[in-house]
């Protein structure tokens, strides 16, 4: 029998299979089907094309989970978060998961306190956003003035809240960096705030460089200018990443719901929560910061719910995940981790302040762990940072290079995150790779760089 008539093995070699030989469809959806171990392989394959997410120090989302976090995850695969009827379960989880952390900062009570998870810190702060933007506008049409031009006042922030202005239609009042500063100053608040701004809101853990913003001292001096204006501005406190770090490393840190100015607080669970990704939380100081009008009443899914989100539907993997997490590792636990990471951030700043090319801005002591430097005599260098970030990415590892934000746009800065799984050892491999790649670069000056920031999702 001539060998195009002998018909194919149940078994036939995966590569040498149709597909495997001309190709995966790419426009639009194949006429025939594939086995799902054929599939698997094919879409397994270009994964491996993807960066190492273990190696990816520009990042602050978690990247390491213990086995168990797999075994939960599938098995939560069917549960919809939203679905608090069939699952009653999960929504429980998710309560617990609120009164757990407005505990962990300080609600005046926490056992009665509103929040709930969201797809990550985004939506939390947008939450939050919604809310006050809420709150002022009912306050304002109740004294008859006019509420179509909202504002909100904050120092540099992630990108959401650029989005939150532009989707929402509020104004945002950007402060300025002042030279030698590497976060807002409260002094500065008396030229942004007006009758019309929502609320000032405070990073902790600023993303551009990971230090955190004085919280205490910005309710301070908004006390301080509602006595001498009469301008009662609240404040929201944007954790995205220090949520989860200054309870267990910076207690002494007044930030949360102990000032009584603060009235509401995201952050994500997908970052030093240690979560897989896919999960943030917003808290609200009392019943009263959350309008009753943003919550809609859902009685088609089984049970009338109340949801407050952008989102709907989204699983519930990630909130369960949140909670193993808690009860897993505890005060002690997370204390331990956070710990292990600030030091490895501090150890990575002592050997890149051994180098002469670079100037440590922040050194990962006292806010998140993390290292921020630049170039000394960025203008006698014959190369940059961007540079030095794609050197180094040959080996695997993304850093992230980029300008400073507003007032400081000429200063180019390099951000190294160091999360859960970042070891000691691993670390020095990273040093060792940027040392390298200084040297490669002094010895082979770059004339006409196409080198330009890379920025990782903070």
């Amino acid at each position: 029998m001539p060998i195009h008539m002998i018909p194919p093995l149940i078994n036939r070699d995966i590569y040498s299979a149709f597909r495997a030989r001309k190709g995966l469809s790419k426009k639009e959806l194949p006429l025939g089907s594939l086995s799902g171990a054929q599939a698997y392989q094919y879409v397994r394959d270009e994964l491996f094309l993807d960066g190492n997410a273990r190696q990816n120090l520009a990042t602050f989302c978690t990247t390491w989970v213990e086995p168990e976090v797999e075994k939960l995850m599938v098995d939560s695969i069917d549960k919809n978060m939203i679905d608090k009827d069939e699952y009653p379960q999960t929504a429980e989880i998710e309560a617990r998961c609120v009164h757990m952390i407005a505990h962990l900062w300080h609600s005046p009570d926490a056992e009665t306190t509103v929040g709930c998870s969201t797809t990550g810190s985004s939506e939390a702060a947008m939450l939050g956003g919604l809310a006050l933007k809420w709150k002022w506008r009912a306050k304002r049409e109740a004294e008859g003035k006019p509420a179509d031009k909202p504002n909100i006042v904050c120092g540099p922030v992630q990108v959401c809240w650029h989005k939150f202005a532009r989707y929402f239609d509020v104004e945002l009042r950007q402060v300025p960096l002042e030279d030698g500063y590497l976060h807002m100053q409260p002094k500065q608040l008396k030229d942004y705030i007006d009758e019309n701004t929502i609320a000032v809101v405070p990073t902790l853990g600023v993303t551009y460089t990971g230090v955190y913003e004085p919280v205490a001292d910005i309710c301070h001096e908004l006390d301080h200018l509602h006595k001498t204006t009469g301008l009662d501005i609240p404040v929201h406190v944007d954790a995205a990443s220090g949520g989860f770090i200054a309870p267990f490393l910076h207690q002494k840190v007044n930030w949360d719901f102990r000032l009584a100015r603060v009235c509401s607080i995201n952050a994500s669970g997908h970052k030093f929560g240690l979560a897989p990704l896919g999960v943030g939380w917003i808290i609200w100081r009392t019943q009263d910061d959350l309008p009753e009008d943003l919550i809609f009443h859902v009685d088609y899914l089984g049970g009338n719910m109340p949801t407050f989100a952008l989102n709907f539907s989204r699983p519930g993997g990630e909130v369960i995940v949140q909670y193993y997490n808690f009860i897993r590792l505890g005060l002690r636990g997370y204390t331990d981790v956070q710990q292990a990471c600030a030091e490895v951030a501090q150890h990575i700043a002592d050997r890149l302040a051994q180098l002469d090319d670079l100037e440590i801005l922040y050194n990962g002591n006292g806010a998140l762990p993390c290292v921020c430097y630049k170039l000394k005599q960025p203008d006698k260098k014959k190369f940059t940072l961007y540079d030095l970030s794609e050197r180094v990415r040959i080996r695997g590892w993304q850093i992230a290079s980029y300008p400073l934000p507003a007032n400081s746009e000429d200063v180019v800065v390099q951000r190294i995150m160091v999360r859960h799984g970042v070891s000691h050892d691993l670390a020095d491999l990273l040093m060792d790779d940027i040392e390298k790649g200084l040297e490669y670069l002094e010895r082979h000056p770059v004339k006409h760089s196409e080198a330009g920031p890379s920025f990782s999702h903070g």
